[in-house]
C-alpha cells in the first residue's frame, strides 16, 4: 500500500499527476463532486442560518467507500482538485467524508500539470481555504433558493416544466430584449455614392462621398442619388489633401476563459461546451509519444491576464531563437487586469515551449490541435513587437462634393507574422501629389438600408455577459444548454431566437422579481462573492440580505390572482367560444387550449400539423406517406388518415448481435408506456436489455462487437464498451451524435 493518497477529479488528470509522483503516492479520482443538495427538495434550512443538507450522490457511493478505505491505510491524504472555488468545494466535501478515516488531510494547488508544478505544489501543501469554500457555498445555496423557490411558482402560474435561474434568467432577458429591438426596428433607406478614380500613378482606387457643402451626406432617395451622380459626371475631381501617418497595432493579451470561448466560436464555430471540454483534455494531459501523458496548457478557468516571470522569460527566449531580433520587444509586455478579477491563476498559456503545435500535431485530434495552436499563437504573439502600419488618406473635392479614400500598407508585420490568414488585405493607394487632378473612371450609386442589431450567437452572448459582469465564463456553457433544453430559445443558423415561452417567462419574472432580474444587481452578486472569498465580507449576512429580497418578491407574486396553470397567452382565439388561446405543457408535449377551461375544454396538439411528406406511396390506398409526430415520437403513416389508417412498421432489427453471444440479435422494443429500449430477439430465453441505443462499431480497446450510446437526447453522450471489464469511453459532441443517428436510422 502506498504511503500517501492523492485525490483529483478525473481519471485522466490522475494518470498525468501519477507520472510525476513516486511509488509512495497513490493517485485516485473522485469523478467530480461526491456530494450535493437533494434533487427533489430545497435542501436548505432558511430558518437556521441556511444550513445546507448534503448527501452523497448515489453514483459516487462506491467511489467514496473506496477512498475512505484508502484514506484509512494512508499516512496522509492530499486533496488536489482544480485551483478555484469549485475545486475548493470538491476538496471540502472530500474532507468531510474522509476526516473520520485520516486526520492528516492537506490541500495542494497546481495551476498546470507539469513535473515542476506538481513537485512545487507538494513541497508547499497547506490547508483548505475556508473563505473560498464559504463563497462557493453562498453561490450554491443562492442558486438553489432562486431555482427551487421561483420554479414552482412558474409551474403554478404558467405551466409545468419551467425553471428560473439567477444567471440563466438574465441571459434569457438579454436574448429577449435583443429580439424586441429587432422586431421594433424600422429600416431606413439610404444611398451611397462611390467614385472610381485614377491618378497619374497606378493603381486606380475608389473613394466614397462623405460630405456635401461641408455637411455629412444623407441621401435617402434614388432620385436624389441619380441627380448627384449626373452632376458629378460633369465635375473635375481634385486631390485636395494627402495625409500619411504611421500607427501601431498591438497584440492582445493572453487568453482568459471568456476570450478563448469567443475566439473558438469565431474561428471554428465551437460551442462553448465543446471549447471547455477540449481545453480540459489539454490541461489534464494527452499522450505525446515517448513523453507519455503531458499537460499542455495551464488551468483554463481564469479571468486574469497575468503570467509568471518564468513563463514570460521562456516566451521571450522562444521568440529570440525562432524569429528575427526585431520581433522581440526591448522590454517584456505586461498586461493589466480589469477590475473585479480573481487573480489566483495565470492566463491560459502553453506549459512547455518545447512542444510547439507543429511538433506534436500527429499526437492530437484535429480539434485539439486547433485549440492548442490558438492558445499557443495568442500567448507568443502577446510578447512580440507591434505591427507597424502606414495609413494613407486622400481628401478629394469635386465642387461642393467631398470624397475620402483610405489605404493601408503593413510596413512591419510584428506579431501578425503568426496570423497570416487574419491579416487584412492591403489597400494600396497610388503615390499622388496634393492638387493633382484625378481622372474619373466610373461613378456608382448603391441602395442600402440600416440594419437591425444582430441576434446573439454563443460567442456574442458570452461577450455581452462578461461585459456586464454577469456570471462566470465557466458557468456559461451549462446556462446556454439549459435555455435550449427548456425551449426558452431555439438556435437558427447559429443565432438564438427566443420562443413565445421564453418571452412570456421573462416578462413574468421582470414584473414579479424586478430586483433579481436587474443586470446591475446580478453583476454585484459576483463582486460580493469575490469579497467573501477574500475574507472581506461575511457570507451569512449576505445570504440573509439576498434572501430577504427574494422572499419579499415571492410573497407578492403569490398574492397576485390568476388562473392556476394559465399557460402562455397567444394572439389566436378559441374556435369554439372565442376566448383567448394559451399554450400549455402536457404529458405528451405542448398543446393549445382555451383560456376559459374548465368551462370550455377545447385543446389541440401543437404536433398535429407537423407532418413531413415523403416520396413513398401508401401500399393500401396509394396516397402519399408522411412522417408524423405522435405520443411516442415520429412514425411513418398514410396522409389520408383517418380514411386510411395504414402505419408503416418500424425496422426493429438493428443488425447487431446480442452482447451475451446467445445467437440472438438486438431488436428495438417499447415498454407498455411507449419508452424505447433494446433487447435480445431470443427473449425470454435471453433477458439482455439496455435503454441505450446500440452502435454497430467495434471497441478500439478490446474489440468487443458493439459500443453503446448513452443520454443521446440530453447532449451529454458517450460511446462506451458493452464489456463490463473494458474501461473504453469516448465523449461525443452533439453534432457527431446526430451524424451517427442519421446514418443508422435513415427515413
Amino acid at each position: 500500500m502506498a504511503k500517501y493518497l492523492v485525490i483529483v477529479e478525473s481519471p485522466a488528470k490522475a494518470k498525468t499527476v501519477n507520472r510525476y509522483l513516486g511509488q509512495e503516492y497513490l493517485v485516485k479520482a473522485s469523478l467530480g463532486h461526491i456530494r450535493d443538495l437533494p434533487k427533489k427538495r430545497l435542501g436548505v434550512d432558511v430558518k437556521h442560518d441556511f444550513k445546507p443538507e448534503y448527501y452523497i450522490i448515489p453514483e459516487r457511493k462506491k467511489v467514496v467507500a473506496e477512498l475512505q478505505d484508502f484514506a484509512r491505510q494512508a499516512e496522509s491524504v492530499f486533496l488536489a482538485a482544480d485551483p478555484d472555488r469549485e475545486g475548493e468545494a470538491i476538496c471540502w466535501h472530500l474532507f468531510s467524508v474522509l476526516q473520520d478515516f485520516n486526520k492528516n488531510i492537506y490541500r495542494v494547488l497546481f495551476h498546470e500539470i507539469t513535473k515542476s508544478a506538481v513537485e512545487e505544489a507538494f513541497d508547499n501543501f497547506g490547508n483548505l481555504d475556508q473563505d473560498k469554500i464559504k463563497a462557493q457555498q453562498a453561490r450554491r445555496i443562492l442558486d438553489r433558493l432562486v431555482g427551487y423557490l421561483i420554479s414552482p411558482l412558474l409551474w403554478e402560474k404558467i405551466g409545468r416544466g419551467l425553471s428560473a435561474g439567477r444567471v440563466q434568467s438574465i441571459a434569457l432577458r438579454l436574448i429577449c430584449e435583443r429580439e424586441k429591438e429587432i422586431k421594433s426596428f424600422v429600416p431606413e433607406e439610404y444611398w451611397s455614392i462611390t467614385a472610381h478614380l485614377k491618378a497619374s500613378n497606378p493603381p486606380s482606387f475608389k473613394a466614397n462621398l462623405v460630405k456635401i457643402d461641408g455637411k455629412k451626406v444623407k441621401i435617402k432617395e434614388e432620385k436624389k442619388a441619380a441627380e448627384v451622380v449626373s452632376e458629378l459626371k460633369k465635375l473635375p475631381f481634385v486631390l485636395e489633401e494627402v495625409e500619411v501617418k504611421e500607427k501601431k497595432k498591438s497584440p492582445s493579451p493572453p487568453y482568459i476563459t471568456s476570450t478563448l470561448q469567443q475566439d473558438c466560436f469565431r474561428f471554428f464555430r465551437f460551442p462553448i461546451k465543446k471549447t471547455m471540454s477540449i481545453a480540459q483534455r489539454l490541461y489534464e494531459g494527452l499522450e505525446i509519444g515517448d513523453q507519455g501523458l503531458v499537460g499542455l496548457i495551464t488551468y483554463m478557468r481564469t479571468d486574469s491576464v497575468r503570467i509568471s516571470n518564468e513563463a514570460l522569460n521562456e516566451a521571450r527566449k522562444h521568440i529570440e531563437e525562432n524569429y528575427p531580433k526585431e520581433y522581440l520587444p526591448r522590454k517584456p509586455r505586461v498586461y493589466k487586469n480589469k477590475k473585479r478579477v480573481q487573480d489566483a491563476h495565470e492566463a491560459i498559456r502553453p506549459t512547455s515551449f518545447d512542444l510547439s503545435p507543429q511538433k506534436i500535431k500527429s499526437y492530437l485530434k484535429k480539434e485539439e490541435y486547433n485549440l492548442y495552436t490558438t492558445i499557443w499563437n495568442r500567448f507568443i504573439a502577446s510578447q512580440m513587437n507591434s505591427a507597424l502600419v502606414e495609413e494613407t488618406e486622400f481628401e478629394i473635392k469635386a465642387s461642393k462634393y467631398q470624397f475620402k479614400a483610405k489605404g493601408e500598407v503593413i510596413k512591419f508585420d510584428g506579431f501578425l507574422i503568426l496570423y497570416p490568414k487574419l491579416r487584412k488585405e492591403e489597400k494600396i493607394l497610388p503615390k499622388a501629389e496634393q492638387g493633382e487632378k484625378l481622372k474619373q473612371i466610373d461613378l456608382e450609386s448603391k441602395q442600402n438600408f440600416t440594419q437591425a442589431p444582430p441576434r446573439y450567437t454563443e460567442g456574442s452572448l458570452v461577450k455581452e455577459l462578461e461585459a456586464k459582469g454577469i456570471g462566470r465564463p465557466s458557468t456559461y456553457a451549462p446556462i446556454i444548454s439549459t435555455l435550449q433544453n427548456r425551449v426558452y430559445v431555439i438556435k437558427e443558423k447559429g443565432k438564438f431566437i427566443p420562443t413565445d415561452l421564453g418571452i412570456f417567462v421573462t416578462e413574468y419574472l421582470i414584473k414579479n422579481f424586478p430586483d433579481l432580474m436587474e443586470f446591475e444587481f446580478t453583476a454585484r452578486f459576483e463582486g460580493n462573492l469575490d469579497s467573501i472569498s477574500e475574507g472581506k465580507q461575511g457570507w451569512l449576512g449576505y445570504l440573509k440580505s439576498y434572501f430577504s429580497l427574494l422572499d419579499r418578491d415571492l410573497k407578492q407574486a403569490m398574492e397576485i390572482k390568476g388562473v392556476k396553470g394559465m399557460g402562455i397567452p397567444v394572439e389566436e382565439v378559441c374556435p369554439e367560444c372565442g376566448r383567448q388561446l394559451v399554450i400549455k405543457e402536457g404529458r405528451y408535449g405542448r398543446f393549445r387550449a382555451c383560456s376559459g377551461y374548465p368551462d370550455c375544454k377545447f385543446r389541440e396538439s401543437m404536433f398535429k400539423k407537423e407532418v413531413k411528406p415523403l416520396e413513398e406511396m401508401c401500399p393500401k390506398c396509394g396516397s402519399r406517406m408522411v412522417v408524423r409526430q405522435g405520443k411516442y415520437g415520429t412514425f411513418v403513416a398514410c396522409s389520408n388518415y383517418p380514411k386510411c389508417k395504414y402505419i408503416k412498421k418500424e425496422k426493429k432489427d438493428t443488425g447487431i448481435p446480442c452482447a451475451l453471444n446467445c445467437g440472438g440479435m438486438i431488436v428495438r422494443r417499447k415498454t407498455r408506456k411507449g419508452k424505447i429500449f433494446y433487447g435480445c430477439s431470443n427473449f425470454p430465453k435471453c433477458k439482455f436489455a439496455i435503454w441505450d441505443e446500440p452502435i454497430s462499431q467495434p471497441c478500439p480497446q478490446c474489440g468487443r462487437e458493439f459500443v453503446l450510446r448513452k443520454n443521446a437526447i440530453k447532449g451529454e453522450s458517450y460511446l462506451y464498451c458493452s464489456n463490463a471489464e473494458c474501461s473504453y469511453k469516448e465523449t461525443l459532441e452533439p453534432e457527431k451524435i446526430w451524424d451517427r443517428r442519421e446514418k443508422d436510422e435513415p427515413i
